[in-house]
């Protein structure tokens, strides 16, 4: 089944988050805030509506860090397959995107076939439904 969520709707379903990544991500996002408040408050509100886990009770097919993601904006119809990284390890030319920008806030945590209404960089809103997700195996302190 395909849920549809936008950003902002409070009746969105909950999105999953292993517990160690929720704390780390909390930590950026607050120190986000005094240079980019948008974002900051976007990640935010992904943090609260957080199901929190650990790594090996999450559902296999959840956004979480260091995860290939291929997803579909389905209003352009783009097809891509981006690694979701911590913003120290983004590289846009290896296909490394930050889980600080706009992006990368509206993909943590969504499990595949779902899509969520997300604004881009530029404001303008996408449709990004998760196709598939290829999450790497998790060391001990990840499982924490």
């Amino acid at each position: 089944m395909t849920t549809s969520i936008t950003a902002g709707d409070s009746n969105r379903p909950a999105i999953y988050m292993i517990q160690r990544e929720y704390e780390a991500i909390s930590k950026i996002a607050e120190a986000l805030e005094k240079n980019n408040p948008a974002v900051a408050a976007l990640l935010n509100s992904e943090l609260d509506r957080a199901e929190l886990c650990d790594a090996h009770s999450i559902p296999t097919d959840t956004v979480t860090m260091n995860c290939t993601v291929e997803f579909v904006d389905e209003r352009s119809l783009a097809r891509r397959s981006v690694k979701l990284v911590y913003p120290w390890d983004a590289d846009i030319s290896k296909n490394r995107i930050s889980v600080l920008t706009p992006v990368g806030a509206g993909l943590i945590g969504m499990t595949a076939g779902n899509s969520i209404a997300w604004p881009d960089r530029s404001g303008a809103e996408r449709i990004l439904k998760i196709m598939s997700v290829q999450r790497p195996p998790f060391s001990t302190d990840q499982a924490a």
